[in-house]
């Protein structure tokens, strides 16, 4: 006999367990099923995000920075220490520690809202059904009147180039060296790639990134991602843009890549390879057939604007869906979906969702980039800071980047910001909050900020739209 639930979530994700926590706050009986098996063997919440993804990548990337400021940073301060090492085993069982305290606290939610939370494999079936599959083999049933997918994504394979887990690997591999590899390789520079580069060459590894675009950061905002490239030249990221990898080979212990750039065909010999040429929506045995859900030609469920497959009962939400594939993004739709389904208003606004880059310098935005609105013909005023000219910057040592706004020519109103810098990762929500109430670069100009702070780079490329900066020249 199947369980009933108003709210069956699949996917235990930033979007599936979220929507399966607010869902329960609303007074609905609520299920979430995932099939994440941890490290320890056993079931774990929290999807690719926080078990593979978003969470323990941060943790190395702070690890090994702190690493690099005693090695390289430091000395400016006048601290010096003798003989500096790190113990990668120790920095990656730190960063499982993290990982398990996140999974746990997902876990402790659930009981403290009543959330039922299913073990195995979720496929919807028709009549807002669902199948769940064990990791034994066993199945069982529920059924419910809303049904939510969060599928989420998987990292996209090349071919002939498996992961093995071992020199061929994902971003899940990539963040369990036990130990740092001499020779890096990666393709793909994207988010996964830079992240997962910067954490191994602070350690030590020669790391040389290939990327198939003849543009670096296509993305971004292109002075922006200028800059971000010039900084990783100087720490030694090696970048190779117009490279198109063919194959690799494991060869005595070590990886041979293939790739052709302008020059011809080129030979790269790493000890591992990092695979991130993207992801892709993981709706892999998702749907039986008979459920009139649909899928797109990427495999994401197809959904208009409110997150409805347009099946009765039937939504879906985060990576498995259009849109970018941003753990905030898919947690905000989960949101306005329980909302949605408790007759509530829900909405999320796809043009005000900001990106970033967690490398050194971080690099973040928000809005269209200059490129996207000369081709769209819109008129548009730009106000740049640099944040070697912010006094707490440079008092941190961390001077490289700037902050670009794009304000519309007439209305004034913020169309874009795009920054790299010192914890640009925060500063930009400064500037998603005034696009949300509409705002205009003159709003930013007039609030005050205090000082010293690195939001004063905010504040100036505000004023900068207007020819007003104070600590530049405009």
């Amino acid at each position: 006999m199947s369980q009933h639930f108003d709210v069956v979530v699949i996917g235990a994700g930033p979007a599936g367990y979220v929507a399966a926590i607010r869902a329960a706050q609303l007074g609905l009986k609520t299920a979430c099923i995932d099939n994440f098996i941890g490290k320890d063997g056993k079931p774990a919440l929290g999807g690719t995000c926080l078990n593979v993804g978003c969470i323990p990548s941060k943790a190395l990337l702070d690890s090994s920075k702190q690493f690099h400021n005693l090695v390289h940073g430091f000395k400016d301060h006048g601290i010096s220490a003798q003989k500096p090492a790190i113990d990668v085993g120790t920095m990656v069982g730190r960063k499982d520690r993290i990982v398990k305290q996140f999974t746990g606290g997902i876990a402790q939610l659930f009981k403290a809202n009543k959330v039922t939370a299913i073990a195995g494999f979720g496929q919807l079936q028709a009549g807002r059904k669902v199948i769940v599959t064990t990791p034994d083999g066993s199945t069982s049933e529920v059924t419910g009147t809303n049904i939510i997918l969060a599928a989420g994504s998987v990292p996209i394979e090349l071919p002939g180039m498996a992961f093995d887990g071992e020199y061929i690997v994902d971003n899940a591999g990539a963040l369990d060296f036990q130990d740092t590899p001499k020779r890096l390789g990666v393709i793909g520079a994207g988010v996964i790639g830079l992240e997962l580069g910067s954490v191994w060459k602070r350690l030590g590894a020669d790391v040389t990134v290939l990327e198939a675009m003849d543009s670096f950061l296509g993305a971004a905002d292109a002075d922006i991602a200028k800059i971000a490239r010039r900084e990783f030249d100087k720490q030694g990221l090696a970048i190779k843009l117009g490279a198109k990898v063919s194959k690799a080979e494991v060869k005595k212990k070590a990886v041979e890549v293939t790739y052709t750039d302008k020059e011809g065909e080129q030979t790269l010999v790493v000890d591992r390879l990092l695979v991130a040429v993207g992801r892709r929506a993981a709706t892999k045995g998702l749907l039986a057939e008979g459920t009139g859900v649909q899928l797109d030609e990427r495999g994401r469920v197809v959904v208009d604007e409110h997150c409805y497959t347009g099946v009765e009962g039937v939504w879906a939400v985060g990576d498995c869906v259009r849109g970018p594939m941003l753990a905030h993004k898919g947690s905000e739709e989960g949101i306005a979906v329980a909302e949605l389904i408790a007759g509530l208003p829900g909405h999320v606004n796809l043009d005000t969702i900001p990106w970033v880059i967690y490398t050194e310098p971080e690099i973040a935005w928000v809005g269209k980039t200059e490129k996207e609105l000369k081709d769209a013909g819109i008129p548009y005023r730009v106000g740049t800071f640099p944040f070697a000219a912010i006094g707490r910057a440079v008092a941190m040592n961390e001077t490289a980047g700037q902050v670009k706004m794009l304000a519309h020519a007439e209305t004034d109103r913020i169309l874009g910001v795009h920054m790299v810098g010192p914890v640009v990762s925060e500063l930009i929500a400064e500037c998603v909050v005034a696009m949300e109430f509409k705002g205009s670069s003159e709003d930013l100009a007039r609030i005050v900020h205090a000082h010293p702070t690195l939001s004063e780079a905010v504040h100036e490329a505000a004023l900068s739209v207007d020819k007003r900066a104070i600590h530049k020249g405009n």
